[in-house]
């Protein structure tokens, strides 16, 4: 995934080449042999890390929702801060609000730009879910959201608690929108894109203050 920098194992190549199967061409439109392949081992090979499609799928959508939560975890840890407090830094000496929320987004434009496959999977997929991982995952992205409305209240003390929850939804679809910005060759280069993403996400956080 985005915030893993060392060499991945093999298991983690398997989901990744699963991940742009499965959005490219839909989770039922790909065979076990076709991932097995992308990753140099035959189909059957693959059951010795899964048990199957599902349990990728599943691997997969969970594991990038916890991944986006204790990320944003340790944005707040590193400033100083207590997740979802929003009586500002725990000790007195940490980063400001303002710094704090311009990182929760710098991590969640990483996970848009990196992990674009992710986001078209959870779109077109997530029913699929087992009833128990897929309440899991909704529990993993209402934490994450609350930490959010926490930094951001901070930041706009005059924002009442469903107008921010709500901004904040609405502005991880506008970073989700990535898989929809056309191919990698025709957008600015990264780090204009992220630029420009975390622009517009912060307009939009100013956008609910001024109303």
């Amino acid at each position: 995934m985005a915030t893993r920098t060392d060499a991945p194992t093999r298991r983690e190549q398997i989901l990744k080449e699963a991940a742009r199967l499965f959005a490219e061409r839909g989770f039922h439109g790909v065979g076990v042999d076709e991932i097995g392949a992308a990753v140099g081992i035959s189909g059957p090979g693959l059951y010795r890390h899964f048990a199957g499609k599902d349990a990728m799928l599943a691997e997969l959508l969970v594991g990038i929702s916890g991944q986006l939560l204790t990320g944003a975890k340790r944005r707040l840890a590193e400033a100083g801060r207590v997740a979802g407090s929003t009586t500002g830094p725990e000790t007195g000496s940490g980063a400001g609000p303002e710094a704090v929320l311009d990182s929760l987004i710098e991590g969640h434009i990483d996970f848009a730009l990196d992990d674009r496959p992710l986001i078209t999977l959870h779109d077109r997929e997530l029913d699929r879910l087992r009833d128990s991982d897929r309440k899991l995952v909704r529990q993993l992205q209402r934490q994450y959201v609350e930490l959010w409305v926490g930094v951001l209240r901070e930041v706009y003390p005059a924002v009442a608690e469903p107008s921010a929850r709500s901004a904040v939804h609405s502005v991880f679809g506008l970073l989700n929108s990535t898989p929809h910005l056309g191919r990698p060759g025709s957008l600015p280069g990264r780090g204009a894109t992220a630029a420009l993403l975390h622009r517009m996400a912060r307009g939009a956080f100013a956008a609910v203050a001024e109303g």
